[in-house]
């Protein structure tokens, strides 16, 4: 794999993301206060003082979804781009057709499209950060912990998600990770509600990603979070990306190329 020629892939997202910059910056701009004033504001108005207990201290609901929507932005971004967006362009546009024919080979490609997944996910937190700061539902500075897990986190969502695109056969196919696996984190990944202390619910939150992802941000914006399990964290999803990456891109080899 050449750096240069995966960069030129990733740039050649960019410049198209570019083109369309309005339409691409309105949802990560709009979601957070949509979602903040539909759970964290009126659902919140029907919970007992409007609170909940994380981390030894009661905090507002709205300030306990912040977090979580920040998280599930990096994924929703990271995966749609991944998965729809690479193969729009693999299916029906042939853009990696054209960009075979080049001096890229599928390894600069896929490279480059998981880059540009991971740069789609920071992207979303950063215009989002700032936003929902602005408010008071982030602590700063704790919070810049979200852009480098947003990159890394993005990068092993990007990487899954080319996983499945290298191996769907037709497009209404997503459907089904879509209900297996984005579904459930949406709802389980301590997004909404904190996790309980034991059951079922527990067990299955625990191996999310999305879970630690949540936790990491949310500690991050209450000043509770430790660097060692940050780092932690973050090298989880860095080496997630890494074996992913390694297997989208052999799956998509087997595609592509007899």
């Amino acid at each position: 794999m050449s750096p240069r020629l995966a960069y030129l892939v990733w740039r050649r997202n960019l410049e198209v993301y570019l083109r369309t910059w309005f339409l691409n910056f309105l949802p990560p701009f709009l979601e957070p206060l949509l979602y903040v004033a539909g759970f964290g504001i009126g659902v919140g108005a029907l919970m007992k003082d409007g609170k909940v207990h994380v981390g030894g201290q009661d905090i507002p609901y709205a300030r306990f979804i912040a977090p979580g929507m920040v998280a599930v932005a990096v994924m929703q971004q990271a995966f749609f781009e991944c998965s729809y967006g690479s193969f729009i362009r693999m299916y029906y546009q042939k853009t990696f057709d054209a960009l075979l024919a080049t001096p890229c080979t599928l390894e600069d490609v896929a490279a480059g499209e998981m880059a540009w997944g991971a740069t789609k996910a920071l992207i979303s937190a950063a215009i989002m950060l700032p936003i929902l700061a602005a408010f008071g539902l982030l602590g700063l500075p704790g919070s810049l912990w979200m852009l480098p897990a947003a990159l890394l986190a993005g990068w092993a969502f990007s990487a899954l998600a080319f996983c499945v695109a290298a191996r769907v056969p037709h497009i209404d196919a997503f459907n089904l990770p879509m209900f297996l696996f984005i579904m459930p984190m949406f709802a389980l990944g301590e997004t909404f509600f904190p996790l309980p202390a034991s059951g079922w619910m527990q067990a299955v939150g625990n191996w999310m990603p999305l879970t630690h992802l949540s936790r990491l941000c949310r500690a991050a914006s209450l000043g509770q979070l430790d660097p060692s399990h940050a780092l932690l964290v973050l090298g989880g999803f860095a080496a997630a990306g890494l074996l992913l990456s390694l297997v989208g891109t052999r799956w998509m080899r087997r595609r592509l190329i007899p």
